[in-house]
């Protein structure tokens, strides 16, 4: 065990004690197997590793000792955007901050002191005292990034991303009204929202474009790179 997480323990053993909290020995295998895992945890993902470590219990007790964990300290809640709630360590004196995934779930933590002076400093500009903060950047890891097609049909490309139109299938009827919309095959498009579901919205020339998901399958994209934004 790492000498951190024997702290932890027995820090939690001392506070969990004092406050008379029931089922202690319970809740303190749930930290024990809590701690065992360096990944951001659903519940249920807890539930399924306590299970594998021999331990039965049921749903809401687990997460009712998460919740209380991250009262005293010793776990953080985070709600990714269209993620489920996870739950991660909470070292005292650690502070990091995330990267998300949005094709495959990802997430990696880090840190900059670079970033976290400079931010003390734009709020100390402007006169704001900065108690807490957390920084959320979504995009594509490089796992996904390598396994991503190169040229891809719009339907298929995620909120964020800039891509340069590099292809329109189907007839005269199709192209004739792209080219009515401003369409065209060069032109770099910024995705407002896709939900997979319904409209796909994007902007280019900074004006706001819906389309529909079979019009949206017939342009072929890229992702776009600096050198096409220049």
């Amino acid at each position: 065990m790492k000498p951190l997480h024997r702290q932890e323990q027995e820090q939690f053993k001392k506070l969990f004690q004092q406050e008379d909290v029931d089922r202690f020995e319970d809740r303190f295998k749930i930290l024990a197997v809590f701690l065992q895992t360096e990944q951001h945890v659903t519940v249920d993902e807890l539930q399924d590793l306590l299970k594998q470590n021999g331990h039965q219990f049921q749903r809401d007790f687990v997460r009712s000792t998460l919740l209380m964990m991250c009262r005293y300290g010793f776990a953080q809640k985070n709600t990714f955007e269209k993620a489920p709630t996870r739950y991660e360590h909470r070292h005292l004196g650690d502070h990091h901050d995330h990267m998300i995934c949005i094709k495959c779930g990802k997430i990696i933590e880090f840190a900059n002191s670079v970033l976290e002076d400079l931010q003390l400093e734009i709020a100390a500009s402007r006169g704001f005292h900065m108690l807490q903060h957390k920084m959320e950047i979504y995009g594509i890891c490089r796992d996904c990034q390598a396994d991503r097609t190169i040229t891809t049909a719009l339907e298929s490309a995620q909120p964020g991303e800039r891509v340069v139109i590099t292809d329109i299938l189907g007839g005269g009827t199709v192209q004739m009204r792209l080219t009515a919309m401003g369409l065209r095959r060069g032109d770099i498009a910024e995705i407002i929202t896709n939900y997979k579901s319904g409209q796909i919205v994007i902007a280019l020339d900074q004006k706001r474009y819906s389309l529909g998901r079979g019009l949206a399958r017939k342009i072929l994209v890229q992702p776009a790179s600096s050198e096409d934004s220049a």
